[in-house]
């Protein structure tokens, strides 16, 4: 097990390097968020999740919804590093013509499940995806990625109130509680505590973990899948620029990309990471 969990905290660090130099070809992005969810998508895509990458049209495979469409760039590196497609299309990212754009674009790509755009829309497709499971008879799992900061959408309420009345146990929603958002921290902004008991307020499963611990998010996953009567949410607390010493926790990084210097520091300090988890 132990094995198996460095492997994925590896595979983190790399889908965070690949995000770094994605963002510096582009010249543009949204670097925060996405470095800060590398252990989650690391953790659904290569333990969690029933997916095949040679089949991702399999009409039976678990579905991911990324709500929170400008973290995009770590969906890319997931699902490359997963074998949905070559890794050099990674550096096409935001690109003329290229089919890796700041947003998903559904079908785009082997392995992207929803288009985004306007944030706090992505519930609600989940929830469309997690109701025709139950119509069709089929057994796949949908899960829902969201930032904390498109809480503050009143579309999102709405879906919460709705998943519980279809008790939509086939349904998870995974919180980024990263507390930033464009132009500063959630709690000035618009306060969101008490998260948790909102949530179960609604009738939801509330599960609440370290987002950077690899048992922790597919322990939650797990639970959830056990869970049988109401759809569960996972409040996955995370470091916005995990592992970037002069990104953690700064809302200034939410949405403007690396230079050269950056970049070359960023990738210092991430190799320094990988370093240190080999050695255990």
């Amino acid at each position: 097990m132990l094995n198996k969990i460095c492997h994925l905290e590896e595979l983190a660090i790399k889908i965070r390097k690949n995000i770094v130099t994605m963002l510096l070809e582009a010249g543009s992005g949204h670097p925060a968020g996405a470095i800060g969810m590398a252990e989650v998508f690391a953790a659904l895509y290569f333990e969690v999740m029933n997916i095949d990458p040679h089949k991702p049209d399999d009409p039976n495979r678990d579905r991911l919804v990324l709500s929170a469409g400008h973290m995009v760039p770590v969906w890319y590196a997931t699902l490359a590093e997963r074998g949905y497609f070559d890794e050099k299309l990674l550096w096409k990212l935001r690109k003329f013509d290229s089919p890796l754009q700041g947003h998903p674009v559904l079908a785009s790509i082997p392995g992207i499940e929803n288009t985004s755009g306007s944030l706090g829309q992505g519930l609600s497709q989940a929830i469309g995806m997690a109701l025709a499971a139950i119509i069709d008879q089929k057994d796949y799992r949908v899960y829902c990625i969201t930032g904390d900061g498109e809480l503050q959408e009143g579309q999102i309420w709405e879906a919460a109130m709705l998943a519980p009345k279809y008790n939509l146990a086939n349904l998870a929603w995974i919180i980024d509680r990263n507390r930033i958002q464009l132009s500063g921290n959630t709690e000035e902004l618009m306060p969101l505590e008490q998260l948790r008991a909102k949530l179960e307020a609604f009738n939801w499963n509330v599960m609440e973990i370290n987002g950077h611990d690899i048992e922790e998010i597919v322990s939650a996953c797990n639970m959830a899948r056990n869970v049988t009567q109401r759809p569960s949410a996972i409040i996955a607390n995370t470091t916005p620029g995990k592992g970037i010493d002069f990104m953690e926790n700064k809302y200034e990084w939410h949405g403007k990309s690396f230079n050269k210097t950056e970049a070359k520091k960023a990738l210092a300090e991430l190799s320094t990471l990988s370093n240190r988890i080999s050695k255990v």
